[in-house]
């Protein structure tokens, strides 16, 4: 049996939204007959109303007294241990369930998975790894966010941690890229020169060399490694071109007759097109580098997208994320 937990007390949200999108999992596991079970965490006014519900029998209420807010410091949200996030935390590192996910703040659930759950061994600094749409299938950039500054040795281990993401993803011969503002070897700062220099010693033939911003959506390389700062700003400007361009096409096919007929024809493809690059799809990533299945929903997460955080998580549990990390970060010392 598979149990993931889930903070419904996290994100812009919650904890309505959450609710709804961990009875909208629920109900797909009802209908798959698999075996996974939720540990709802939130206090007895957000989740009280769920006792007798008629999925009830797929999960379990954790009743906590504190909830952190989404401006909270993470040194903050090691202080309180009350918290639904923390007692998430703190489940997953007793192993009483084998993933955790929140849409709470970042670098609260970043300083609980790593000072709670722990690191895995080799690991200096968790990094967020994302799935980004690209002619390719996807690219994994990493860090998404967790780190604002970074030495080139964590990139090092960013990069072993994207490699076996990718692999799990079904890339068999991942590809990895240094993001900067130029291709040529000599571009960035000292800490990019630096770091390119030790990829491409221990990566060999993996290390593509430096890529610009423009070669995560084309797909250049499968992974991209770069500093939580910058990968950041690159995420979030994706998720702006897409909704632009997905508001430009609506806004333009109802300007003229041509223009609703043309977006009729293609409404499968424009379908599949804002399926693609909805950050919704792909609901929550990982934070690599801890020692247990950690996953991250958008602060910003409706249902939808919490429903699909939590298949992300039970992903991670069936494919051994940690396992073969572990064996991974082994291979490259």
């Amino acid at each position: 049996m598979i149990r993931v937990a889930l903070d419904v007390m996290g994100g812009d949200k919650a904890p309505e939204e959450i609710k709804a999108g961990a009875l909208m999992f629920a109900e797909e596991v009802k209908s798959s007959k698999k075996a996974v079970h939720l540990v709802l965490i939130g206090t007895e006014d957000a989740i009280s109303d769920l006792k007798n519900h008629k999925l009830a029998d797929y999960f379990t209420l954790e009743i906590v007294k504190d909830y952190l807010p989404m401006d909270i410091k993470p040194t903050d949200a090691l202080r309180r241990k009350e918290s639904s996030m923390y007692v998430g935390a703190q489940l997953l590192k007793e192993r009483k369930v084998d993933a955790f996910v929140s849409a709470g703040n970042t670098g609260a659930l970043l300083a609980c998975a790593t000072l709670v759950v722990g690191r895995i061994e080799g690991i200096d600094r968790p990094a967020l790894a994302v799935p980004i749409p690209s002619l390719n299938g996807f690219t994994v950039l990493i860090d998404g966010g967790a780190n604002a500054e970074v030495r080139p040795d964590y990139l090092i281990q960013f990069a072993a941690m994207g490699v076996e993401y990718a692999r799990i993803l079904g890339k068999h011969s991942p590809k990895v890229g240094l993001l900067n503002v130029g291709t040529e070897e000599n571009k960035g700062t000292d800490m990019h020169k630096l770091a390119y220099q030790m990829l491409k010693e221990k990566l060999g033939p993996m290390f593509h060399g430096n890529v610009e911003g423009n070669d995560i959506n084309l797909g250049t390389v499968d992974v991209v490694v770069t500093d939580g700062f910058t990968g950041n700003v690159a995420m979030k400007t994706m998720e702006g071109v897409a909704k632009l361009i997905s508001q430009t096409i609506k806004d333009e096919a109802k300007k003229s007759i041509d223009g609703i007929i043309g977006a009729l024809i293609f409404s499968r493809v424009l379908k599949k097109l804002k399926e693609k690059l909805d950050p919704r799809t792909y609901g929550g990533t990982f934070f690599l580098g801890v020692n247990g299945i950690v996953v991250k929903a958008h602060g910003n997460s409706d249902r939808i997208a919490i429903k699909n955080a939590l298949k992300v998580a039970v992903q991670g549990i069936e494919k051994q994320l940690i396992k073969n990390l572990e064996a991974q970060l082994a291979r490259w010392k």
